[in-house]
């Protein structure tokens, strides 16, 4: 299990019991009580659990969990740098317009593009747009709005008025979950509505996630199965997923 999935799991338990120890926790996901303490101190610097003595309890706001961008650029590295890599096929041609949207896995796409590639990139990722601007051949269009702390990433009115303006060659998407059923979810409503204007926006829609994200669902759709063109993953995913993506039409490129 790896670090986010356990921290999510730990943060589902405390939410049904209220109370846990980390010496029980440690025995259940067969790790040290070390490791528990670290999980913890995420769940708590995000406001999911509070920490107590000898565990955690269960916050009053506890809600969907969300990782920050600290903790998900090191989470899964190395197939995230594959993913990135293998999508470069996908960047439109010289003179064309891309739209990347916010998380660890599309900045590392921006940021191994070729430096001299001419390229209009709209996003909403100060992280992203910073990377970008570096670049003498990209002009880069921020898109302004509300700020969330948790994702560095733009949202509200500004930022969907401003999409709705927009026609873009390729969109470059990063999803928390991706499922037959339930298409492409995220934990936060406004996240999720900018990524549905990316979708709207875009002439062709590519999604970059990894595969520990494919089979899951969270708690905001945003798209679905018919809006994917291409998704990107690693070797990891799951085939029978893979099997009812493909059939569906998706091109399954794993890295």
């Amino acid at each position: 299990m790896y670090a986010e999935e356990r921290q999510q799991a730990i943060a589902t338990l405390i939410g049904h019991r209220g109370r846990v120890s980390v010496t029980e926790l440690a025995d259940q996901y067969g790790v040290t009580t070390e490791t528990v303490r670290r999980d913890l101190a995420v769940l708590d610097r995000m406001g999911v659990i509070r920490r107590v003595h000898g565990g955690a309890v269960v916050s009053g706001a506890l809600t969907t969990l969300e990782l920050g961008t600290g903790e998900r650029e090191v989470t899964r590295a190395a197939e995230k740098d594959r993913i990135a890599e293998a999508a470069q096929r996908f960047l439109p041609a010289a003179g064309g317009s891309v739209v990347f949207d916010a998380g660890t896995t599309t900045g590392r796409l921006a940021a191994t593009m070729a430096t001299d590639r001419d390229l209009v990139a709209v996003t909403n990722s100060l992280p992203i747009a910073t990377r970008l601007t570096g670049y003498a051949g990209v002009t880069v269009q921020l898109l302004g709005g509300r700020v969330r702390g948790v994702t560095q990433a733009a949202v509200g009115a500004e930022t969907l008025r401003l999409l709705g303006e927009m026609r873009v060659d390729v969109a470059f998407l990063g999803t928390n979950a991706l499922t037959v059923r339930h298409g492409l979810s995220t934990p936060d409503p406004d996240e999720a509505a900018v990524k549905r204007a990316m979708i709207a926006a875009a002439d062709r829609v590519v999604v970059v996630a990894d595969s520990t994200k494919v089979g899951r669902e969270d708690f905001m759709g945003f798209g679905t199965v018919a809006d994917i063109d291409v998704l990107v993953t690693d070797r990891e995913v799951n085939p029978a997923v893979l099997r009812e993506l493909t059939a569906l039409g998706v091109e399954v490129v794993t890295a």
